[in-house]
């Protein structure tokens, strides 16, 4: 839940400094994760062998699509999370980008690359979900 108006304490400000530098160390923790892991990943890749069964082909190949799509969705998590350093970083970090208000701490906690408050998000997607109808 938002509290806009509410008047920050020097208490506050400094407790929401800690815990973004938690979440930033959290984030980098998290990179560096992505990073070995998509090394060992790689170098496990299937080859692109021929293999004299169509079955065994057709098998191989869809375990080196899969392998492939998720190397595609570990670098879009590692360029939000690269984004998300730099916003701390540069200041601009736990501000929603819809409505410019702060982001709950407990949300950042949750989905450190969050970039919208709950309530926004929750607005986005019910917003997808009638357009898919």
């Amino acid at each position: 839940m938002k509290e806009k108006g509410k008047i920050k304490t020097t208490k506050d400000i400094s407790l929401r400094e800690k815990k973004l530098r938690e979440i930033r160390k959290k984030l980098n923790q998290q990179r560096m994760e992505l990073i070995s892991e998509a090394g060992i990943a790689l170098t496990a890749l299937p080859d692109e062998t021929i293999f004299p069964e169509l079955g065994d082909q057709a098998s191989a190949e869809i375990d080196r699509n899969f392998m492939l799509k998720l190397k595609v969705s570990e670098r879009k998590l590692l360029a939000k999370i690269d984004e998300a350093i730099e916003k701390i970083d540069n200041g601009t970090y736990g501000i929603c980008e819809a409505c410019g208000e702060e982001i709950n701490l407990r949300r950042l906690e949750a989905r450190p690359v969050t970039n919208m408050c709950i309530e926004c998000k929750t607005e986005q997607e019910e917003e997808e979900k009638l357009r898919e109808r």
